[in-house]
């Protein structure tokens, strides 16, 4: 791409993959370009960077072969590689043991377990993870949770927009021993960088993610603050779920008072329609490029849908690579975490959503070529495979919508 600017001179990288929409948001350029890049919230409320300066050839070659914009990280296929749901030591589902962190986390609580078991063991100094801002509640900050406490206060889901490698260059440049938390384009992002720059994998112990769904939109939240009744109050807190599962989201004021929406309201009524373009065609929200990755273990009804009733929490658990399936086993072994074998084909009615996203990418990328819009770099994802599991008819309706909401400018 050589797009020129309004003075004549050539867009920075950074500024094609804004302008392509398929930037995520995930801060990676500002955070090894900070002389250049900074980011911002723009509408309808998704954090983008703003190139103030061009960034150096150097930084934008790196750039380049990280940003989840451009290419997505290939599959580590020395695991056994499912079609649908990536590679796996194994198929599980579990929980934490500890009463506390399984009810408080979104589902069982397995990613807060394994990283408060790897505290406490001293394989980390902390954990590289998105929590709630003080300051804004209903907003989200990146931070290294040190302690067993701050880890448990940054469990469960945050459905707004994040950027938890805003500062990747400081950190590596520190001695710190990390785990990282993310959602799957920013462990992807982070897996390329690894690939670049060793200090990646000095910092960085292991690498957790979960099934992601998609970003909306600041003005989701917004709109679910609205409907709380919440507008224009000073608020403390801030929940999108956890305190059971699926929970609620829940605000709370700073004189107390408290207002709730079950998750069937929060996600399925207003967040899940406030999705940025780039979650939409992702053709990994299942975060194949993580150590481990967990997931909301939906018992289906009888219609094929998850059941969102109020239960105990349950985690779909797949250990993706040695070091993942080591993390567990000391975690089982250290009795924080229970597990239960998983028969892959059951994932599907747990995560109907991804199964259908992972089957029809292949065709929705066709369509964007045929547009001649940029194309996303994702070799090695078993996209070929997944997309002969549905039928012709399927592919073409796939097709056809994302066509027309490229040429309706609906994107």
């Amino acid at each position: 791409m050589t797009a020129k600017n309004g003075k004549g001179s050539a867009h920075s990288i950074v500024e094609q993959v804004v302008r392509s929409g398929y930037c995520a948001g995930c801060g990676l350029c500002a955070g090894l370009a900070p002389e250049a890049i900074s980011l911002s919230e723009e509408a309808p409320g998704y954090l983008r960077p703003v190139v103030g300066a061009r960034p150096s050839p150097a930084a934008e070659r790196v750039i380049a072969a990280a940003c989840p914009g451009l290419v997505v990280a290939g599959w580590q296929d020395q695991n056994p590689v499912d079609p649908l749901w990536g590679p796996a030591q194994a198929f599980l589902t579990g929980a934490a043991s500890d009463e506390n962190i399984r009810f408080g986390g979104s589902s069982g609580g397995v990613l807060t377990a394994l990283l408060v078991d790897a505290l406490t063991a001293g394989d980390i100094a902390g954990v590289l993870q998105i929590a709630m801002d003080p300051a804004e509640p209903t907003r989200n900050r990146w931070r290294i949770s040190r302690t067993v406490a701050e880890i448990m206060e940054a469990a469960g889901s945050r459905y707004a927009p994040s950027a938890p490698l805003a500062d990747i260059g400081a950190i590596l440049a520190t001695g710190e021993r990390l785990a990282f938390v993310g959602k799957p384009c920013d462990v992807s992002a982070l897996r390329r960088l690894a690939a670049i720059d060793s200090r990646v994998g000095e910092r960085f112990a292991f690498m957790l993610s979960f099934f992601c769904a998609g970003i909306p939109s600041q003005r989701g939240t917004d709109r679910i603050i609205d409907a709380l009744g919440l507008t224009g109050r000073k608020l403390v807190r801030f929940r999108y779920r956890g305190g059971g599962w699926p929970g609620y989201a829940l605000g709370e004021t700073v004189d107390g008072e408290q207002a709730r929406m079950t998750y069937a309201e929060s996600w399925g009524g207003i967040l899940s329609k406030e999705q940025q373009f780039r979650c939409k065609i992702c053709p990994d929200g299942i975060g194949g490029a993580a150590d481990l990755v967990c997931a909301d273990a939906w018992y289906g009804d009888d219609k094929g849908y998850p059941d969102f009733s109020e239960a105990e929490g349950r985690s779909l658990v797949i250990p993706r690579t040695p070091l993942g399936q080591k993390l567990l086993d000391r975690a089982i072994a250290n009795r924080n975490v229970t597990v239960q074998p998983l028969d892959p084909r059951e994932i599907e009615r747990m995560q109907p959503f991804q199964a259908r996203r992972r089957r029809e990418s292949r065709a929705r990328h066709l369509a964007l070529r045929l547009a001649l819009q940029p194309a996303l770099r994702m070799d090695g994802l078993k996209l070929g495979e997944a997309s002969r599991q549905i039928g012709t008819r399927q592919k073409l309706r796939a097709f056809a919508g994302t066509l027309r909401r490229i040429l309706t400018g609906r994107r």
